[in-house]
């Protein structure tokens, strides 16, 4: 960090500036209370748990795609659920997406609650038209008689150094796309509440899993959910607001971490929601700390990034003390894997967009 900033230089930079009500309901959610029960759990197990859960709930949530039956999944998401409800309920289907999705669209219209799961985020390619002529416009085209009550599992982002169409960020396709919610999980914690919230909402929900989180562990209060519901403070701070959702929340908390040993406090909104963003909590933390900074894999033209810095502009423009930064992917096609760690967004990127922002000076 620069030694040109000081935290002295920031905190007189701060206007008498109130807490609002969203700020300390987030607050909440990061300090469980003591009562609360908690278990330690990867995202990998959490979204099992939440997913078996969900299917003794709901008999009529049916789960399907390539491999997620009797394999229980390339990432073992599905892992033993075909033994535990039957090969009715949990089953495998052809490598066809557009089939995997046209055939949610035929079971929700009879009553059903689908679970498709799409192996890779490349592979909804095949399944867009599907997606965006059906399944967001059925309810809309029928006059709301026929919702669509589907949960699509997207494992999505890169971080695994996996080929061409395994590492793919395609939030902002989705949200683009009227009709659908968009929903990315950072921890086990979020997984397991909000896949089990998506799974109960008659709107269809895109659930963009990072798998380079899959076998991070974390602890899960499995009684006590917090708020399901738009955008959450995980790390409270008063400098500047780092905006991120999925694996970049990790890497946020992380440069928050170093930038504390300069004396810089750094607040990290995982953003949760990416449609409908939760523009309440994204005003209000950046009413706070006046300068933001948004965080994401895809590349940057037309990213989700652009909403996110717009939003920002609208309704904080008068007490911005810098331009939002955006720090992204590039606009190319996602590399191989051994090119990954220079596409992602590393701590030392982050740091320098930061500087940037804490520097910046008008006129």
């Amino acid at each position: 960090m620069s030694e040109h900033t000081t935290a002295s230089d920031l905190d007189a930079a701060q206007d008498n500036t109130v807490e609002t009500d969203t700020q300390q309901q987030s607050r909440e959610n990061v300090f469980p209370s003591e009562t609360a029960k908690t278990t330690t759990m990867s995202m990998q197990a959490a979204l099992n748990l939440a997913l078996s859960e969900t299917l003794e709930d709901n008999p009529k949530t049916v789960i399907f795609g390539e491999d997620v039956g009797k394999l229980g999944g390339v990432f073992r998401i599905t892992d033993g659920l075909q033994t535990k409800f039957g090969a009715d309920r949990v089953f495998d289907t052809p490598l066809a997406e557009s089939g995997i999705l046209g055939m949610s669209v035929g079971l929700a219209m009879a009553g059903f609650h689908p679970i498709p799961e799409v192996q890779f985020d490349g592979f909804a390619y095949p399944a867009i038209n599907q997606i965006v002529c059906q399944i967001g416009r059925m309810n809309y085209r029928s006059r709301g008689t026929m919702p669509m009550p589907i949960t699509l599992r997207v494992p999505s982002f890169g971080g695994i150094r996996a080929p061409e169409h395994h590492g793919e960020s395609l939030e902002a396709l989705f949200a683009h796309v009227p009709g659908l919610k968009v929903v990315s999980p950072s921890s086990p914690h979020e997984a397991y509440h909000l896949l089990k919230h998506s799974a109960t909402r008659p709107d269809p929900v895109i659930f963009m899993e990072p798998k380079s989180r899959y076998w991070q562990k974390g602890e899960v209060d499995l009684k006590n959910a917090g708020s399901v519901e738009g955008s959450k403070v995980v790390r409270p701070g008063k400098h500047l607001t780092l905006v991120a959702w999925g694996a970049m929340v990790a890497r946020c908390l992380q440069v928050a971490e170093l930038a504390a040993e300069d004396g810089i406090e750094i607040e990290v909104l995982d953003l949760r929601w990416l449609k409908p963003i939760d523009a309440g909590g994204l005003a209000a933390s950046v009413a706070k700390t006046r300068r933001a900074v948004v965080v994401h894999e895809a590349p940057r033209t037309s990213g989700l990034g652009a909403e996110v810095a717009a939003l920002i502009s609208e309704q904080c423009f008068g007490t911005l003390k810098a331009p939002v930064e955006r720090i992204t992917g590039f606009d190319v096609p996602y590399p191989s894997g051994d090119l990954e760690d220079e596409y992602i967004p590393n701590i030392d990127r982050i740091l320098f967009g930061i500087q940037r922002v804490l520097e910046y000076r008008r006129g």
